[in-house]
C-alpha cells in the first residue's frame, strides 16, 4: 500500500536524522510533525545543542534547498525577502527582482530574536501565506517551504522579543536541552569519526514523498469526541476560572488563539499517522499539546513571580481537562 511506503520513508528519515543528531529525539519528531503539517517551528535552546545540525540534516535527506539567515540588529527586510535591482537586459536598464534567502525550501532563521521589528514583519507573510510581496508585487514561495527558527533562551542583551502575531505562526515550539551522559559520549564518538572521514550515510528522499504523506495525514479520521477534547483544552486557557479547584485562573493572563486549535488538530493527526494509525486518540493530542501551546500562552505576573512556566500550566490543564 502507498501509505506503507510513505510511512516507511518517514521512519527512515527519523532514524537518519537521529543518527547524526544524538539525544534530541523530541526535536527530530517536532521537525517531522511540522513537515507533515506544512508548519514552521521555533527551536529554543542553549548554544551547541545541535539545533542547526538538525535542520541541515533534514535538508540533506530531503534534497531540499536550505537558506540560512543569520539575524542581527542591522539586518534589513530586503536581506530576507530580496529586492529589485537595476540590471541591463538586451541593452536596456530595467528593474529585476533578485530573490532573497527566503526563497528556499527550508529556511533556517538563526537567532531570530536578534532582528528588529521590521525584519520580523517581513517574515509574517511568508510564514502564513507562503508568498512574499516586494514593491507591490507578490511572489510565490516553493511548494515545500518551512521556516525553522532558533533562539537562545538566556542571552537577552541585544535581542528583541518576537511579536505575538509571529509567535502564533509557529505551529510548534520545542525546547532543546543538553544531552544526558550516554548521549554526550555518543556525540564525542560521532564527531571523532566524522573528523576521521567516517561520515554517517544519509538516505535521500524525494519531496514528493512529503506531499503524498500530507494527503494521508489530511485523511486521518478525527472523531467528534477528539474535536471536543481539543476545544476543551483551548477553552481552559481562555476561561481558566471554570476550574475553581485549580490555580489556572491565577496563572494565565492571555489564552491561546484559534490557530492553537487548528495546530492541535493538525499535529495530532500527523502524530497518529507517524504511529501507523488512521485515527486520532486523546494520547495523540496530549503528546503534541506542549509543543503547540507553550509559545501561545501569556502568563500572569503571579505565575512569573512564582517561577511557574508555560509547561507547568499545560501540565495542569491536561490534568484538569479529561477526554470523553
Amino acid at each position: 500500500m502507498q501509505i506503507d511506503s510513505n510511512l516507511k520513508a518517514f521512519q527512515e528519515l527519523n532514524d537518519a536524522i537521529n543518527r547524526v543528531v544524538i539525544g534530541q529525539d523530541h526535536v527530530v519528531k517536532t521537525l517531522l510533525l511540522a513537515l507533515l503539517t506544512n508548519g514552521n517551528v521555533l527551536l529554543e535552546g542553549l548554544p551547541g545543542t545541535a539545533k542547526t545540525r538538525s535542520v541541515k540534516s533534514l535538508a540533506r535527506c530531503l534534497t531540499a534547498e536550505l537558506g540560512r539567515i543569520q539575524f542581527t540588529p542591522d539586518l534589513l527586510p530586503s536581506d530576507v525577502t530580496g529586492n529589485e535591482v537595476y540590471q541591463e537586459v538586451e541593452g536596456r536598464q530595467m528593474l529585476q527582482f533578485q530573490q532573497g534567502p527566503i526563497f528556499n525550501n527550508i529556511v533556517l532563521a538563526d537567532e531570530i530574536n536578534r532582528a528588529p521589528a521590521k525584519v520580523q514583519a517581513a517574515l509574517l507573510e511568508a510564514m502564513e501565506e507562503r508568498t512574499v510581496t516586494v514593491a507591490g508585487k507578490s511572489y510565490q514561495l516553493p511548494p515545500l517551504f518551512m521556516v525553522l527558527a532558533t533562539q537562545n533562551p538566556i542571552e537577552q542583551e541585544g535581542t528583541y522579543p518576537l511579536p505575538e502575531a509571529q509567535m502564533d505562526r509557529f505551529i510548534m515550539k520545542t525546547n532543546v536541552d543538553y544531552p544526558d551522559d550516554t548521549a554526550e559520549e555518543a556525540i564525542i564518538r560521532l564527531v571523532r569519526g566524522e573528523e576521521a572521514g567516517d561520515a554517517v550515510e544519509e538516505p535521500s528522499f524525494s519531496q514528493e514523498v512529503v506531499f503524498a504523506a500530507r494527503e494521508q495525514v489530511a485523511a486521518t479520521t478525527v472523531s467528534k469526541n477528539i474535536d471536543q477534547y481539543i476545544v476543551a483544552l483551548i477553552m481552559a486557557t481562555r476561561d481558566p476560572a471554570r476550574y475553581e479547584d485549580s490555580r489556572l485562573k491565577d496563572w494565565i493572563r492571555v489564552g491561546a488563539s484559534p490557530r492553537a486549535s487548528i495546530a492541535l488538530d493538525k499535529c495530532a493527526r500527523a502524530a497518529a499517522w507517524l504511529e501507523g494509525r488512521d485515527f486520532v486518540t486523546p494520547d495523540d493530542v496530549r503528546g503534541v499539546a506542549h509543543g503547540v501551546l507553550r509559545h501561545r500562552l501569556i502568563l500572569s505576573y503571579d505565575a512569573l513571580a512564582e517561577s511557574v512556566t508555560t509547561d507547568d500550566v499545560i501540565d495542569e490543564i491536561l490534568k484538569k481537562v479529561t477526554a470523553a
